[in-house]
């Protein structure tokens, strides 16, 4: 209320000076831009002389891109919280950005710094005249200002380049919105369509109108998305409901507790039926409970105690009774405490249960389509390595629901059996890319001899061993008897020695000229060794989340570009169990219909988390139950809605309505009007909420008496 009036009589304004550096940030800017520039100088010179340093799965062009990006990326980024720190505590931006009004550190730094680098399509600004992006620039400059950074900012204005640069990174934005709007709203749509009848039944269960099971238990637990107090959706947070208890409730002269009778305690109260999987508590939130007060708790207090020298009978001296109530104080708890706790706990555990009849399929569509609407559309991520680009955002979102075969950027994430050891994850990469004949052959020759014409095909023994590629003429000779596109026979292909083998076409003399060559051109694409389907394999550096706990120093995994998942993890070297793949459809073909399930949970939680939304993980499920509940993945498009619902005025008012009326009355079908759409259509009230059950009255009969009653008595 104070804050409310004193705004009221000073007032908020915003002027020119709330966006005017002071000359100090104006020199650290100068500073900073000058310091990244003559980085990038470096390495635009040492890329023009050969001698850039070349990252893993990348040539020397797009290593330079990666790098220049990167710098440039930064420099923003600097001088943004250079800025930030110069800004008075009054500035009347600052104040909106901090507060959440509205606003970034961003949007502030480049109103007084620098507006930073413009981007068009993932990338900096691209070529529009022959080799240069404008005829301000020299021809092939890969300096910052010719290829789209602006150094002034909007203070200062821009000069007609970066105002140029600038246009074309905004225009990107605009498309971008406009289509986005019309992709997201469909989505939703289709969501909404294939999710409406989905409610809670009496029996816990999740079904559709039909009443086919989709889910046991909503979520695993049966509770409501919108009660949960933790922020990875689990249903209470302790430490602070623990706070609260210690705060509300104070010891009052009690003794603490040691950790056996905690432990007691505890364990007494989770065998009470309230706590058991009959009594509607589930096994997770047991654990949770469980976990947070012997395991934390418990054992804080334990060491603590050791700490102090409060043992069993370590200490007699005449301050323990200062001890123990220091021990109390920093992590000890009464007995009063601790039932005060456990059954706060556990009753309001109990009340976020989900209702019955709850209209689950509608909210959790909602929750999927809505965040949709604040996603960018095409939004790349390199997946820790440059040029290996990942599609995320509104297309990444589309491809999952839709359950594509083909998507745009099949990853398959390979774990590695020594983890540790890069020549061993480089030597697991060379078996995995794929191999040409043309790249291990010294030479591939037409020997011409009097009776016969043959190609000789000589191995390069030490470029196979340096690869360490375990591949010979015999090994050879069968993967060219495995192309299809050459068709030759076992006898047609002679091998000479190891390093040495010999083809023999076979064709008539007219026709002998033209097969050699056609063979001569064909051999080197012959794939020697690795899988075909990969584009390229790239050794990464394991992030810290990724890593198994017990796991010292750096791990590396490699990251295979293509699909394949079974020939990559039948690889020696690669655990096959942690090896995960990004398309839903080859995980479902490969390992069933289970880990489709896992992976489409996992897929829609990456990319919503990589745009920084957080959606209860339950919607999630529930459409990853839905999409495969049948067996098959079906996608959440017409061909997949038909497949799961039976009703003919649902698929009819969704898509393709003429067709759906005209074959279901051809064919004498019936509609039992059960779901949400035929419900409306039909004008009746639908089986779902209040009106998923039937209430019965039971009135007594009156009898009726319909004798003429006697005049006289």
């Amino acid at each position: 209320l104070a804050s409310a009036r004193w705004i009221g009589n000073h007032g908020f304004s915003i002027g020119i000076d709330d966006v005017t550096p002071g000359e100090n940030l104006v020199k650290q800017k100068q500073e900073e831009i000058y310091q990244n520039y003559k980085k990038c100088e470096d390495r635009i010179q040492q890329f023009n002389e050969g001698k850039l340093a070349v990252q893993p799965g990348c040539d020397a062009a797009q290593t330079l891109e990666a790098e220049v990006t990167m710098a440039l990326n930064k420099v923003r980024d600097d001088i943004g919280k250079i800025c930030m720190k110069a800004l008075h505590w009054r500035n009347s931006p600052l104040i909106m950005s901090q507060c959440g009004s509205k606003g970034s550190p961003i949007n502030i730094s480049q109103m007084i710094a620098c507006v930073g680098q413009q981007s068009v399509g993932g990338r900096r600004a691209p070529d529009g005249f022959i080799d240069r992006s404008l005829p301000h620039f020299p021809t092939k400059s890969k300096f910052p200002a010719a290829k789209g950074f602006v150094a002034h900012s909007f203070f200062d204005g821009l000069s007609a380049t970066e105002f140029f640069f600038h246009t074309m990174g905004g225009r990107e934005g605009l498309v971008d919105t406009a289509v986005k709007t019309a992709d997201t709203g469909y989505m939703s749509r289709r969501l909404m369509k294939a999710l409406e009848d989905l409610a809670v039944y009496y029996d816990n269960t999740v079904r559709n109108a039909s009443a086919s099971i989709i889910q046991f238990m909503y979520g695993d637990d049966g509770m409501d998305p919108s009660q949960m107090e933790e922020k990875k959706g689990r249903p209470l947070n302790f430490s602070r409901l623990f706070m609260k208890v210690k705060a509300t409730c104070p010891p009052r002269g009690e003794k603490g507790l040691s950790y056996s009778e905690i432990c007691e305690i505890v364990n007494e109260r989770l065998s009470y039926h309230d706590m058991s999987p009959e009594g509607g508590c589930s096994e997770a939130f047991r654990a949770s409970l469980s976990d947070f007060l012997i395991k934390n708790l418990a054992e804080t207090l334990k060491r603590l105690r050791e700490a102090l020298l409060l043992g069993e009978e370590q200490y007699a001296g005449g301050d323990r009774e200062y001890l123990e109530n220091v021990a109390l104080n920093i992590s000890g708890i009464t007995k009063k405490q601790l039932q005060v706790f456990l059954n706060m706990c556990i009753s309001r555990y109990h009340l976020k249960r989900l209702e019955s009849g709850t209209a689950i399929g509608a909210i959790g569509a909602q929750s999927i389509g809505e965040p949709g609407t604040q996603m960018t559309l095409k939004t790349f991520h390199f997946a820790g390595v440059a040029s290996m680009n990942v599609t995320l955002g509104v297309p990444r979102i589309k491809e999952i629901i839709n359950s594509a075969k083909k998507i745009n950027t099949p990853i398959i994430t390979a774990k590695l059996l020594s983890a540790a050891n890069l020549t061993a994850a480089r030597m697991i990469k060379a078996r995995i890319e794929k191999t040409l004949l043309g790249q291990v052959a010294k030479s591939v020759k037409i020997v011409m001899a009097s009776r016969l014409a043959s190609i000789a095909i000589t191995l390069d023994m030490e470029t196979i061993q340096v690869s360490q590629l375990c591949i010979d003429a015999y090994t050879v000779k069968q993967s060219i008897l495995q192309t299809p596109k050459i068709k030759l026979k076992e006898q047609q292909v002679k091998v000479l020695n190891p390093r040495k083998l010999e083809v023999f076409p076979q064709a008539n003399k007219d026709k002998l000229h033209f097969e050699l060559h056609r063979l001569k051109n064909k051999l080197p694409a012959v794939v020697v060794k690795g899988i075909t389907t990969v584009q390229r394999a790239v050794v990464n550096k394991e992030q810290e989340r990724d890593r198994k706990s017990d796991a010292k120093g750096e791990t590396y995994e490699l990251l295979v570009e293509g699909t394949g998942l079974l020939a990559v993890m039948g690889i020696d070297g690669v655990d096959g169990r942690n090896t995960k793949s990004n398309h839903i459809m080859e995980v479902q073909q490969r390992l069933g219909i289970e880990a489709a399930r896992i992976s489409i949970i996992d897929e829609i939680n990456y990319t919503m988390s990589s745009h920084g939304m957080t959606i209860d993980l339950r919607h999630m499920m529930l459409l990853a139950d839905l999409m495969t509940y049948k067996g098959e993945v079906l996608g959440i498009t017409r061909h997949g809605v038909q497949k799961m619902k039976d009703s003919v005025l649902m698929l009819a008012s969704f898509e393709k309505t003429t067709d759906h009326l005209f074959s279901a009355s051809v064919n004498g079908r019936d509609d039992k009007i059960e779901g949400v759409s035929e419900c409306i259509i039909m004008g009746i009230p639908m089986q779902i909420g209040t009106g998923m059950f039937k209430l019965r009255q039971c009135v007594q009969q009156v009898e009726l008496n319909y004798q003429s009653e006697p005049m006289l008595s």
